[in-house]
């Protein structure tokens, strides 16, 4: 497999594994056990048709309907843009703490900056 389809499945993965982060709980109950079997857990379609007793283009159908569904979640509700957004502008927030001479006797800042480490950490 050349390097740059290879490069391009995992980065979709990535992207497929958060979206179904944020909107995974909105897809029907089969279509999550497929998409998490196949996104998450890598089993391919065959092995997912004959754990849900149906055919691997089913399971095909079902994988590919489930990734448009949550690409469209995102293009109207937009959550993982506003969390990416809201996680780079903590990270320029801490870096300008980091830069800051911390006194001893400013505990405030001490403890903003040990909350924004936990909300980058996470």
């Amino acid at each position: 497999m050349d390097g740059n389809k290879k490069d391009d499945r995992i980065e979709e993965r990535v992207e497929l594994s958060i979206l179904y982060d944020f909107y995974g709980a909105l897809l029907k109950e089969n279509q999550q056990r497929m998409f998490e079997a196949c996104i998450l857990e890598d089993y391919n379609f065959t092995e997912i048709a004959q754990e849900e007793g149906i055919s691997r283009q089913g399971v095909y159908d079902s994988i590919r309907r489930s990734t448009k569904q949550l690409r469209e979640y995102e293009e109207r509700l937009g959550l993982v843009e506003k969390f990416e957004k809201q996680k780079k502008l903590a990270k320029k927030i801490h870096q300008q703490l980091q830069e800051l001479p911390l006194e001893k006797e400013n505990n405030h800042l001490e403890k903003i900056n040990e909350m924004l480490q936990k909300i980058l950490e996470e």
